[in-house]
Order: structure tokens, then C-alpha cells, then sequence
């Protein structure tokens, strides 16, 4: 009996995934345990394990695809199963199966369905055309230039039967222009020059002919296209702005000085106390512990804080829970704990969701940024964003002026939920926990 495959859920926030890889082509054997297909959410990625013994009988997605979760995306039985019945609504005309998967023999004479006219146009860049991967794949591996095909797809969009229409309208190409083409990435040409005008290896032309080579166009990898929507979406749903204010730093590097000398003592770093100050200014101001939800606002009893992590796979906000129960050294060690899953990939998506945290610290001063505008979560209310320490001038005393280490702080608030005076105030308290920070280690 033929068995449905389904795209994972993984974490309750996440309702969709992007599908990277098929380990197993249609009609491939399979067995339990087989890694079968890869995917991954906004932030991690994942391998998919087969769960039963069969065939691949088919396949209802491609690389690139946002899948929703539980959908079907596969089947696995035995030859002959019908599969008709798992196909996900509205499947489109381009979903395999294994029974157009078998190239037919050269040397057999079938009955040929009439080709379709190929509408072409000029070439145009890579940037204004769609296409699916599966007909790019096909171009690609067949050499066809496909920036100047008109699409039969929705809106223009080129698929596969475009490519296949595209070859059948083209005079044939001998074996060992084939692999020239494959092994040096160049087109069919117009016209051939061999025995019934077929094309030669010497015929080949250049895929891109018309582009000069002084620049690359590389298509935006999956994780920083769902990072590009989420933080568009931030800026289109929130009235946005942002504070900029200095805290004097010399408590905090006199603090950091004590815990490096002191044999022992946890590793406990400046962004650890900065976060640790938020933290006892979240409690003192509650308005900025929350998620706007349009018509109301969620107050956090506790701190969930989230903290930006610098990845391979691109930036990743991992969430604390709780963190108003820890110790600074707690803190610090959760810190490291989470950001070195992030790097490894390994972060329970649950702990990534923008939901699951009340506030986020993004912190810039480790490449000597000076000042910037961070953007908020949403739902969340701010983000405070920690700049580099530089020193400014100041009153140190009796009317005695020297430089003095400030750390910049910049909290970009959302209008409709905060005040300006409310932030205001909230950030200089921010300023002056870092000021005043106690801290036992």
C-alpha cells in the first residue's frame, strides 16, 4: 500500500518550510531510515529520514519551495500504485511521478503529440525572468537560453513544457556536443552544420552571448529571503523610530577587568552585563516587556530575552526564557549555549519565533559600530541595539574636563504601542543600570 510523505512541523510557530533537496529521484528504491529530502525554517535546516521501504513513486515539490507543514510532498509504495489520490490541491502540471520519468528509446517510433509554437523575445537578465527550478534545471543541463523565452506559465512564468518545446523546435545535437555543452556551459545553435543539419560541438555558442562578464547575478539564498520578508514586514506594520543615547562605560570595563583577573570565575563578557542591565530596566519599565497586537498589548510578567547571533546561514534572534531568574553567570552561560546551536544549526525553532521573546538586544559594538538603527521583532514593542565604546568628553570632577569610555545605546520603539517620553525614560534607564551594575561572580 502506497504511503504519503508530509513536510514536517517543526515548532508550533512554524507553518511553512523551504524545500532545499531530494537525496532520492522518482523510482528510486528506498529504505527505512534513507535520508530522503532536506528543508529548513527561517533559521535552521533539517534532514528527513524515510519511514517506510518502497519506491519513490512521486513528488510534489522542488527545490526552492515554500511548502506549508503537513502538506504532501511525496509518496512511497510499490510500481503501478496509484499515487492520484495524495496529490496536495492544486498540484501543478509540473509535479512527477514516476510514470514520466522513463525517457522513451531512441530507436522506437512513437506517435508525437504536435509541438507548441515557442513565443521568443530578446534576451533579458536573469533578474526579470521566472522560471521554476525544474525548467531552469532542464535548461541548464540542455543549454537553452532560456532568458529569451516567453513563458506559457502563470504571469509569463517559464516551466518545463516551455524548455521541452523550446528542444523539440531545435535541430539535434550529436553526443559529443552534448558533453560539450554540459562540461563548458554553451547553447545550441540556430542552425547546425551536420549530417541533416544536425549541431556539432563547433556550432555551440555562448549561453549569454550579449551580457559583458564584469559582473555576477547570484540568486538570494532561502534563509536571507525569509529574513528580507520578515524584516520588510517589521517596517510596512510598525510606526518605527529610534532613540540614540550614551551610558558611561567605565563601570562595566572596570567589572569586565575584575572578573579576567579573578582565577576561576566564569567568562563573563561586557554584552552579558549590558544584557543583564536590560533586563533590570525591563522590570522597572513593563510597557517595553511586551508584543503590540494592533488593537491590544501583551505585558510579559517575566523576561524573555532575545539575542542577536551572527551566523554562517545569516542572522538568527534565539530566545532566553526566564532570563530575569538567572545569575549573571547563568545568563552568560545560556548566552553561549544558545549561539553555539545557531552556528551548528542545531536551534529548537520554537526558541527562534519573534513571539517567543519579549525583548531583543542586538549588539554591534564588536565591529566598532559607532551608531545604528536596529529593527524590531514584531510582535515586540523595541529592540535595543549596543554600539561600540568610544570616549567623549566629560565632567570628571571639579570643573575638570577628560575623556571619558561611552557605549552607545540605540532603542528603536514601536510609536503605536510606546511613547516617546516612556521610551525615553526607558532608555536612560538602560544607561544608568549600566552605570550602577552589581554583580556577583
Amino acid at each position: 500500500m502506497a504511503t504519503v510523505v508530509i513536510m514536517p512541523r517543526q515548532g508550533q510557530s512554524v507553518e511553512s518550510c523551504i524545500f532545499t533537496e531530494w537525496f532520492k529521484r522518482v523510482g528510486d528504491e528506498v529504505k527505512k531510515g534513507d535520508i530522503l529530502f532536506a528543508y529548513e525554517t527561517d533559521k535552521a535546516s533539517f534532514e528527513e529520514e524515510a519511514a517506510e521501504d518502497g519506491i519513490l513513486l512521486a513528488v510534489f515539490c522542488e527545490e526552492g519551495d515554500e511548502v506549508p507543514v503537513l502538506q504532501n510532498i511525496a509518496v512511497i509504495g510499490n510500481p503501478g500504485e496509484s499515487i492520484d489520490e495524495f496529490r496536495p490541491g492544486g498540484a501543478s502540471s509540473e509535479t512527477t511521478d514516476i510514470s514520466n520519468t522513463v525517457e522513451a528509446d531512441v530507436s522506437m517510433v512513437t506517435e508525437e503529440e504536435p509541438v507548441a509554437e515557442v513565443q521568443l523575445q530578446e534576451v533579458v537578465s536573469d533578474a526579470e525572468v521566472k522560471i521554476s527550478p525544474r525548467a531552469k534545471r532542464l535548461a541548464t543541463e540542455k543549454g537553452v537560453i532560456y532568458q529569451s523565452i516567453v513563458g506559457t506559465g502563470p504571469e509569463n512564468r517559464i516551466i518545463e513544457r516551455d524548455i521541452e518545446a523550446y528542444l523539440a523546435s531545435k535541430p539535434k545535437v550529436t553526443p559529443l556536443a552534448k558533453e560539450v555543452m554540459k562540461q563548458e556551459g554553451l547553447a545550441v545553435a540556430e542552425q547546425g552544420t551536420g549530417l541533416g543539419g544536425s549541431v556539432r560541438a563547433t556550432d555551440l555558442t555562448s549561453v549569454n552571448p550579449v551580457y559583458a562578464d564584469d559582473y555576477e547575478i547570484k540568486k538570494l539564498p532561502n534563509i536571507r529571503k525569509l529574513i528580507a520578508k520578515a524584516m520588510h514586514a517589521s517596517l510596512q506594520n510598525s510606526a518605527q523610530l529610534t532613540h540614540h543615547l550614551g551610558a558611561d562605560a567605565r563601570r562595566i570595563m572596570e567589572l569586565r577587568k575584575l572578573v579576567k583577573a579573578k582565577e576561576g570565575a566564569a567568562n563573563i563578557t561586557i554584552n552579558d552585563m549590558v544584557c543583564f542591565a536590560v533586563i533590570k530596566a525591563l522590570q522597572k519599565f513593563p510597557d517595553a516587556n511586551a508584543h503590540f497586537l494592533g488593537d491590544s498589548v501583551k505585558y510579559f510578567n517575566k523576561v524573555h530575552l532575545g539575542l542577536a547571533v551572527d551566523t554562517d546561514r545569516g542572522l538568527m534572534v534565539p530566545v532566553i526564557k526566564n532570563a530575569d531568574d538567572l545569575s549573571i553567570s547563568g545568563l552568560s552561560r545560556q548566552f553561549k549555549e544558545i549561539a553555539e546551536s545557531c552556528r551548528k544549526g542545531s536551534i529548537d525553532p520554537e526558541l527562534l519565533s519573534s513571539e517567543a521573546a519579549s525583548f531583543t538586544v542586538s549588539n554591534l559594538g564588536n565591529y566598532g559600530v559607532e551608531m545604528f538603527t536596529p529593527v524590531i521583532n514584531l510582535p515586540q514593542v523595541a529592540i535595543l541595539g549596543v554600539n561600540t565604546i568610544v570616549p567623549r568628553p566629560a565632567d570628571i570632577g571639579g570643573g575638570v574636563y577628560g575623556f571619558v569610555p561611552y557605549m552607545g545605546l540605540s532603542l528603536t520603539y514601536d510609536h503605536q504601542a510606546l511613547d516617546g517620553g516612556m521610551a525615553t525614560r526607558f532608555l536612560k534607564q538602560i544607561a544608568i543600570e549600566i552605570e550602577n551594575l552589581e554583580i556577583e561572580f
